[in-house]
């Protein structure tokens, strides 16, 4: 078993470079199956997650070559439209992009249902709404979704989203930049990468409008071509070396990043007392007093992100007084609690409020993560906890943060990796 074991009560001091974006990255490499040439994709995150998506379009006879770290050269002009494997498929929520990819460039597509961390209900019905307005039948049979349009291809048409959905949002922009005419899809979602996925499709000649607001227009192309594209910095990952800053105290430049994407994390900490300085492409987080309670509400971007919401618990565990958080996107996001009670905090969950008592400190525990973003607020957790912490079932931590254990030891953080096979433990200090 390989675990983090993390010596608390170290405030943190130094520099953290954040990487690409997993939520951009994640759906712009399934939209190279849309392109007729080289993809060249620049600052992807060295993670779990893209380490899949990639095996799974090299499974569809996707050529793709490494550059260098953070560049891969995909070329999907050989591509074979067949079914996608269940067994890497399950393995990732984003799989679902693939039905939209697929489905714009042969007009079929064979995907199963998508993996993930489980967050309760996530369907994808907003995404099966898109597709057969545009002319699809989707039906699910055999363990796997087929989707195929009625005549080898998707027609433009207007689709309002129910609900906001950033996954449906993404599907039906990836399966309407090939189709006849005009898609217009009303109450879009609004996230950051939603705006890099379109900027990387008009890269390649596709003609996307809108992206960012709440009507996003796409007018179909008959062809996509190669081109370079870098993806964004993760919105998330910087949030969490912010909320990580204002637990353990001290001073972090977080550099790579675009700080208004940051701006409902950075106002809900200025809040809670942290000190925020923007740069141009950085954000200096200094905490050295008393936290101040808060409440949160997650919502749709420009709203705190859901994504924040563990993260975010975790420093409130800390602050001075009773906060309230709502959880307005996921049913399953609270089972991160029962960890933080281990370490003696104060959390009553109610349906989809919690209401957190914060407590003068945390103590070291056993801790097991029970997907990625709980994960890292145990992470979170333990660098401000006094004595030590092990946290299991990192796999989840590592779907979506490259480098953790080596950026936090950069800032001074006590972390290490420990693998202990048949409980001899043998340790793998970060390099």
């Amino acid at each position: 078993m390989t675990k983090y074991v993390i010596h608390g009560g170290r405030p943190l001091f130094g520099e953290i470079a954040i990487s690409g974006a997993k939520n951009a990255a994640v759906a712009i490499i399934p939209a190279t199956l849309l392109v007729d040439g080289v993809c060249r994709i620049e600052n992807i995150p060295q993670i779990s997650d893209v380490t899949l998506i990639l095996n799974i379009l090299q499974d569809l006879g996707a050529d793709v070559r490494t550059v260098d770290r953070t560049t891969v050269d995909i070329d999907c002009s050989h591509i074979h439209n067949a079914p996608v494997s269940e067994a890497l498929a399950r393995k990732i929520r984003a799989s679902y992009y693939l039905i939209g990819a697929l489905l714009g460039r042969f007009g079929s597509a064979e995907v199963p249902p998508p993996g993930g961390c489980d967050l309760g209900g996530r369907p994808i019905d907003q995404h099966i709404k898109g597709f057969v307005a545009m002319g699809a039948e989707v039906d699910v049979k055999g363990g796997y979704i087929h989707a195929a349009a009625k005549d080898g291809r998707l027609n433009g048409t207007t689709v309002y989203m129910d609900i906001v959905s950033v996954g449906a949002t993404m599907n039906i922009m990836l399966a309407a930049a090939l189709a006849k005419g005009l898609t217009i899809i009303e109450n879009a979602a609004k996230e950051p990468h939603i705006v890099d996925l379109a900027n990387f499709l008009n890269s390649m000649g596709a003609d996307i409008m809108g992206a960012g607001t709440d009507v996003i227009k796409i007018r179909g192309v008959d062809r996509l071509g190669g081109g370079s594209y870098s993806i964004i910095p993760d919105q998330i990952e910087a949030g969490t070396y912010m909320a990580a800053t204002a637990a353990a105290g001290g001073s972090v430049l977080i550099k790579n990043v675009i700080p208004k994407h940051l701006e409902c994390i950075t106002a809900k900490l200025v809040e809670m007392g942290v000190d925020i300085e923007e740069r141009d492409d950085a954000v200096l987080v200094r905490r050295n007093g008393p936290l101040s309670r808060a409440n949160v509400k997650t919502l749709p971007y420009p709203g705190f992100p859901t994504d924040m919401q563990p993260q975010i618990a975790a420093v409130l565990c800390l602050a001075k007084g009773t906060s309230v958080i709502t959880e307005g996107v996921w049913d399953n996001r609270y089972r991160y609690v029962d960890e933080f009670r281990r370490m003696g905090a104060q959390i009553q969950v109610d349906g989809k409020i919690a209401v957190i008592e914060g407590v003068e400190k945390l103590t070291g525990a056993r801790l097991r993560a029970c997907d990625l973003r709980a994960g890292a607020a145990m992470i979170i957790a333990a660098l401000a906890a006094h004595g030590t912490s092990e946290i299991s079932n990192i796999h989840h931590i590592e779907r979506g943060y490259e480098d953790i254990v080596r950026k936090l030891s950069g800032v001074g953080a006590d972390i290490r990796v420990v693998i202990t096979p048949d409980e001899e433990q043998s340790e793998v200090t970060a390099g």
